[in-house]
């Protein structure tokens, strides 16, 4: 018997089985089938399948001796069959022997011939005429002849052989028999309305116009339609006119109304169209029978055009183009509610729906609404996809208008919604990318112009360039959306594998996700930057191009990217050779057709704002691109020597200054100041004869000028820490320290008497009205360099004894200038708000120029900066100098600037006069501390070390304030007649306290803000202008202000994090870290402190956002609210929480009622029964505040109600908040039913809510309101399960219960009997009154 294999047995055991079962014959338990290979053309056939199992065995069998010593050879393989290849059309044979093979015999093709009816076709002879050949056709016989005459959709030739004819009066000999013609014929040989009208049937046609003979087979077909036709027309001859109705009436009947309805409207229509020789008398001659051209156009009324005999091709009448020749209907003159459709102008105008324009202005077209002027968003759209190139070119050039004149507001008031945002999610951003990819220069350029109108806000950069002289105008903020930093915080508690996995997503989002939360972004993924340098290098567009995309980039760069412009293949390289040559030709002509070769100015601001983002960006383009060799060129000479037009030599001398001065805020391109100081120097001297009134290019001067005093500026502060960097050189002993800068102090001595020459001066002239305004434009800027000046010359090794003009200039200089600092802050309230959107974010200046602010030439701030950094420094320098200042009438006009408050208030001297106004200035400092943006760390750190918590800038500690609120406190107390907690008695201690804690107060803060410690490095290196340490100009991005407006509340709000958790209430830690209970201690000292003297601090923070940070006091720990300290100052700032909108969630939480879920879970676990604790639990169960809390407490968390022993005294709230109105809940009323029943409420227990539940269910039963079955039920049902309760004293307390009372010994009043109203409505729910009957009968 045959066995099978064995997972032990070896090969040769296999083999042995296998000559085994091969010799006893047999079968195989499983067959092997071999699948037909159909590249060889095999079909699986039931034939096959024994030889393909002797295959099988045969190739199954193996036999290892035959097996050869050496391999075979690699000969080709057989090539493979394919079984398509018979089916393909191959051109290899002769075209005869293909015919010859398929085509056998002639009698194949002519067996498949079957010879048309012609037996009912007319015959027409040529007509004989007496001339020798036939007469000529013209043209003009084509214009004669309508279409439905010429037999439908003829040539030329058949139209004019059809004219011939019929002026002749022959039948065409192309017009078949009526009844040899089929339908679709018919229909166009025949008016819609002939098929209509019986009455002219029989002379418009010979035959049936309703039997066609379709389906009629035989040589006879022809006669027997014509018979049909003939008994037709007999039967209706045979009808009267009664009996023809009648059968109409019962035929329209039977037919739909909706088709009857079309018919007769297509026969209304068609009169007007129609042009059949069937509608002209019988009696009129052949000539008559032809139309003539008028009747063609006059047949479509309305047509403002009559045709003419020159016009060519024009005898063919097509109604529906015609109709648009037509007069235009008028717009709509009364107005509607609904919504309309914006159109626009190629101007980007909005045109209102009622006006009437000409049509000579090309704004009407075949739209929708034909009788409104101008385009739609959507039009444009698809005008922009066109093939014809005026067509693309027209739209992008509107779509560039419309999107200038939304930047700038002006669709605010007319329009619903952002037109910003509506072009950008119809996806504006990938049609202009489209455009721009576009073969034709033109639409190329209209696209850059229609990219530079989304992107660019020309207001935003003028006002940055106004600004750039300011102090610290050099640094700008990124202009990236906020989105991308709220990605970023999420990013910050991740391990590197997730920071990877993130970026990784980032990497695979889509075009479209990309640009929707990053406009600038989604373009720098669909290879923007490539493209307009090909545009620029290749193609090199006109001038006005040219400018667009220097002005893209210049977008671009402030995005954050400038890397990436700088690292875009030959970009840079482009841009340097083509705009910023090292030498060049003057222009022809005035009015040159291209750039290239020319030095421009935008490619020079391009490099300065390029070079804002960092030192390293800034060294590549001195040193790898050639900058420096260009700022020689331009610098070296005058303007008007640089053989450029005057408007465009001092733009770029000014953005080569600018660029300059960015270079040297870094400690860069110093040598070059050395070797352009004769220059220099000589621009300086020529300040006064370049500022004359009557000059055309007076602001580009003095543009200039201020771009001079900005670079001189920055050299001098790099020149006054050669030293400090020489020394510590020196001192480093091998640790990184920058290298000192080529130029030294003594390079730059030389300028401050000529440049304090022209302060004076410029002093002087504000007394000239002609002079007045640009001395005002340039004062800042020399006030600026000399602070500059002095704050270096003071960190000298030696300096030389200062002088008291800048001080005697600068009292000079505040009495001439006496101007309300509230132009500064208030801005006019019909400003137009610019339209912006948050993936493209801008400065919002749209329109600054016609409105007071900041930036115009009018504002005071840059002078009152300058002026007060002068002061500042001076007053640091020499003490005694500080007493010549009347501060007190000077502090309000620096009042708007902080970082004069956190350096020079600081400085100021506590004198009597200005001592009365300390609080003031306190209170100023608060809430310009909430205002710091960031970049302005150093500030807030400085603030925070020397006004915030001083305490000669809080008089209320050391003048009687803590007694005050003491004795406030008192007089409280007895108008409110009751006896308060006694840590309510101990606030005016607690203040007492807190102000000689304020040392530890601030130390305590400030180690909380340790996080900030390198922000507030950097910050003081640009604010003190260290530049050989600052490292970019480009400040952090703008996610809010430096400290948050809840900066109170950090250490509570940091313990909290460490330590607690909010799901259930259960702690991270057993016990606080170290200084936990002092840190808490502090940070609700300094609370108290604010809320008693500086309330208006504190006004930001909503009310529920104070409750739900001082919630951490019991949630951050199991013991801390216990401790006396934080007892005592909780109680007194748990009386400051009035007025709370509990249906608002807090800043920083999802909702409230999570915070207060976790409150009642750690309550039962830790309390032990805490007043404290308790009165924060009653706090939201005051009856305005959602049920859903007071559910929470008599629902989930009933068993907290044995321990919240909070008295009604203790409350500290009137009780009639949690018991009026009458609660409306029947879910919580018969919780509250529950409870007392229970006896899981009881009033020796919590006093406060067995009073409110006592009140709420006693207006409940005993309600004289119609309500709904359900309550009215529910109302019967707990009153008699009230009247029947064995419990005496709660039945009494429910039913007699009158009114909450605070005094009362039980905390509520009682009825000694039911009133009448009440007794009487229990009678009625229990029936006492019919058993008493009973009973008496």
């Amino acid at each position: 018997m045959l066995q099978r294999p064995k997972p032990t047995d070896s090969e040769a055991d296999l083999l042995r089985e296998q000559e085994q079962f091969l010799t006893s014959g047999a079968t195989s338990a499983a067959n092997v089938v071999r699948r037909p290979d159909k590249r060889r053309g095999e079909t699986g056939g039931d034939g096959r399948e024994h030889n393909r199992e002797n295959e099988g065995r045969k190739r199954d069998v193996v036999t290892i001796e035959d097996l050869p010593d050496q391999l075979p050879s690699l000969t080709p393989a057989p090539p493979k069959k394919s079984r398509f290849k018979a089916n393909r059309v191959t051109f290899d044979d002769d075209a005869e022997e293909r015919l010859d093979k398929h085509d056998t015999h002639i009698s194949a093709v002519l067996s498949r011939i079957v010879e048309r009816d012609t037996s009912s076709t007319p015959v027409s002879l040529p007509t004989f005429t007496g001339m020798a050949f036939p007469k000529v056709l013209h043209l003009s016989f084509c214009n004669q002849v309508p279409l439905s005459s010429a037999g439908g959709k003829k040539s030329i030739f058949a139209r004019h052989i059809a004219a011939q004819r019929l002026k002749e009066g022959k039948t065409p000999l192309y017009c078949a028999p009526e009844a040899a013609q089929t339908p679709e014929l018919r229909e166009k040989n025949l008016s819609p309305d002939a098929s209509m009208d019986t009455d002219q049937r029989d002379a418009a046609v010979s035959g049936s116009r309703l039997v066609s003979g379709q389906g009629l087979g035989g040589p006879y077909s022809s006669g027997e339609i014509m018979r049909i036709h003939v008994e037709n027309q007999a039967k209706l001859e045979a009808m009267s006119q009664s009996e023809i109705i009648e059968e109409q009436r019962k035929l329209l009947t039977q037919l739909d109304p909706r088709l009857v309805d079309f018919v007769r409207s297509r026969k209304a229509k068609s009169v007007l169209s129609s042009a059949s020789p069937s509608k002209q008398p019988k009696a009129k001659s052949s000539k008559e029978n032809v139309p003539s051209e008028s009747y063609l156009f006059s047949a479509v009324a309305g047509l403002p055009v009559k045709r003419q005999k020159e016009w060519v091709h024009m005898d063919k009448l097509e109604p529906e183009k015609l109709e648009w020749m037509r007069d235009l209907p008028a717009p709509k003159k009364k107005g509607t509610k609904k919504a309309m459709q914006a159109r626009f102008d190629f101007a980007g105008g909005l045109i209102p729906p009622t006006e009437d324009l000409p049509t000579h202005l090309g704004l009407h077209h075949h739209g929708e609404e034909p009788e409104r002027a101008g385009y739609s968003l959507q039009e444009l759209f698809l005008l922009s996809r066109s093939q014809v190139i005026q067509q693309r070119t027209l739209a992008l050039s509107t779509l560039a208008n419309i999107l200038s004149k939304a930047r700038a507001g002006e669709y605010q008031s007319v329009l619903t919604g952002s037109v910003m945002s509506t072009l950008l999610d119809a996806g504006l951003l990938f049609l202009l990318r489209f455009a721009l990819d576009d073969s034709v220069e033109g639409v190329m350029s209209t696209a850059v112009h229609a990219l530079k109108a989304l992107l660019v806000c020309a207001e935003d950069e003028e006002c940055l360039d106004c600004t750039f002289s300011w102090f610290h105008g050099i640094a700008s903020f990124p202009l990236l959306p906020s989105a991308q930093e709220e990605e970023g915080d999420e990013d910050e508690g991740q391990d590197e594998t997730m920071k990877e996995a993130a970026k990784e997503k980032e990497a695979r989002k889509s075009d479209h996700d990309v640009a929707r939360q990053d406009t600038v972004k989604g373009l720098l993924q669909m290879k923007l930057l490539p493209r307009l340098r090909y545009i620029l290098e290749v193609v090199q567009p006109a001038p006005g191009a040219v400018h667009d995309i220097l002005e893209v980039l210049i977008r671009i760069s402030r995005h954050s990217s400038s890397s990436q412009v700088l690292d875009c293949p030959r970009l840079m390289e482009t841009v340097m050779s083509n705009f910023l040559p090292n030498s060049w030709t003057a222009a022809s002509s005035p009015l040159t057709q291209s750039v290239y070769g020319v030095p421009l100015a935008s490619a020079m601001k391009l490099l300065r704002v390029v070079a804002t983002s960092g030192r390293h960006a800034c060294a590549r383009l001195l040193n790898s691109l050639g900058v420096s060799e260009r700022l020689s060129c331009l610098l070296s000479a005058e303007p008007s020597e640089l053989l450029l037009e005057p408007t465009e030599a001092l733009r770029i001398t000014t953005e080569a200054y600018r660029l300059w001065a960015v270079a040297a805020g870094y400690g860069q391109a110093c040598k070059l100041y050395i070797h352009l100081y004769p220059a220099l120097v000589k621009a300086l001297q020529s300040v006064h004869r370049e500022l004359a009134p009557s000059d055309p290019l007076l602001s580009l001067q003095l543009q200039r000028i201020l771009a001079l005093l900005s670079l001189l500026t920055q050299v001098t502060h790099t020149a006054g820490c050669h030293q400090e960097l020489q020394a510590g050189m020196v001192s480093s002993q091998g640790e990184e320290c920058p290298p000192p800068p080529p130029v030294s102090w003594g390079h730059v001595t030389g300028l401050q008497a000529l440049l304090l020459g022209h302060l004076k001066g410029l002093v002087k002239s504000l007394d000239n009205p002609v002079q007045k305004d640009h001395s005002l434009v340039l004062i800042p800027a020399y006030l600026i360099y000399l602070e500059a000046y002095y704050y270096q010359l003071s960190k000298q090794v030696q300096y030389p004894t200062l002088y008291f003009l800048p001080v005697c200039v600068s009292i000079k200089l505040m009495k001439t200038f006496q101007v309300s600092s509230s132009v500064v802050c208030n801005g006019p309230s019909s400003q137009l708000r610019p339209d912006t959107i948050p993936s493209l974010p801008g400065l919002a200046c749209a329109g600054w120029r016609a409105h007071l602010g900041l930036v115009v030439s009018s504002s005071p701030f840059p002078l009152l900066t300058g002026l007060g950094l002068l002061l500042e420094t001076i007053t640091g320098i020499h003490k005694g100098l500080s007493y010549l200042i009347n501060y007190h009438q000077f502090g309000f006009f620096f009042s708007s600037t902080s970082f004069f408050l956190c350096t020079y208030w600081s400085q100021v001297p506590i004198e009597p006069e200005v001592a009365k106004h300390a609080s003031l200035y306190h209170q100023v400092a608060l809430v310009l501390l909430t205002w710091l943006l960031p970049g302005s760390e150093y500030l807030a750190h400085e603030m925070l070390s020397t006004i915030i918590f001083s305490k000669d800038f809080i008089p209320e500690g050391h003048s009687g304030g803590p007694e005050a609120v003491e004795l406030g406190e008192l007089k409280l107390h007895e108008e409110i007649q009751h006896h308060p907690s006694p840590s309510l008695q101990a606030v005016g201690t607690l203040l007492r306290e807190a102000c000689v804690q304020l040392p530890s107060i601030r130390g305590c803060f400030l180690t909380h803000l340790a996080y900030l410690e390198s922000s507030v490095l950097v910050s003081r290196d640009a604010l003190l202008c260290c530049n050989p340490w600052i490292n970019s100009h480009l400040l952090p991005e703008l996610t809010g202000p430096t400290l948050p407006s809840d900066w109170p509340f950090l250490p509570l709000v940091s313990l909290y994090e460490r330590t607690g958790v909010s799901d259930g209430g259960g702690l991270a830690v057993e016990q606080l870290p170290p200084g936990a209970l002092q840190a808490v201690t502090h940070c609700l000292q300094w609370l108290l402190l604010l809320e008693i003297w500086r309330e208006e601090a504190l006004r930001v923070i909503p009310p529920v956002a104070k409750l739900a940070r001082l919630s951490c006091v019991f949630l951050c720990s199991s013991d801390l609210f216990l401790e006396k300290p934080v007892q005592k100052l909780t109680w007194g700032l748990r009386s400051r929480l009035d007025s709370l909108d509990l249906n608002v969630p807090p800043p920083g939480l999802a909702s409230f009622q999570d915070l207060y879920s976790a409150l009642l879970a750690q309550y039962e676990a830790v309390s032990f029964g805490d007043r404290l604790f308790g009165c924060w639990v009653l706090l939201p169960l005051q009856r305005r505040y959602s049920a859903t809390m007071r559910l929470a407490v008599f629902g989930e968390h009933e068993s907290m109600l044995r321990s919240l022993g909070v008295t009604l005294e203790q409350l500290c709230i009137p009780i009639e908040r949690f018991t009026s109105p009458p609660e409306d809940s029947l879910p919580l009323l018969r919780l509250y039913f529950r409870s007392l029943v229970t006896g899981a409420l009881k009033l020796c227990w919590c006093p406060v809510l067995y009073v409110v539940a006592l009140s709420h269910v006693n207006s409940f039963i005993f309600s004289q309101d119609a309500a709904a079955q359900e309550v009215e039920a529910a109302r019967h049902s707990m009153l008699r399960k009230i009247y029947y309760l064995t419990d005496e004293v709660l039945r009494n307390h429910l039913l007699l219960f009158r009114l909450p009372h605070q005094n009362s010994a039980t905390g509520f009043e009682m009825y000694e009997q039911l009133p009448p109203i009440r007794a009487k409505r229990l009678e009625s729910v229990l029936g006492l009154r019919d058993s008493s009957d009973d009973k008496g009968d």
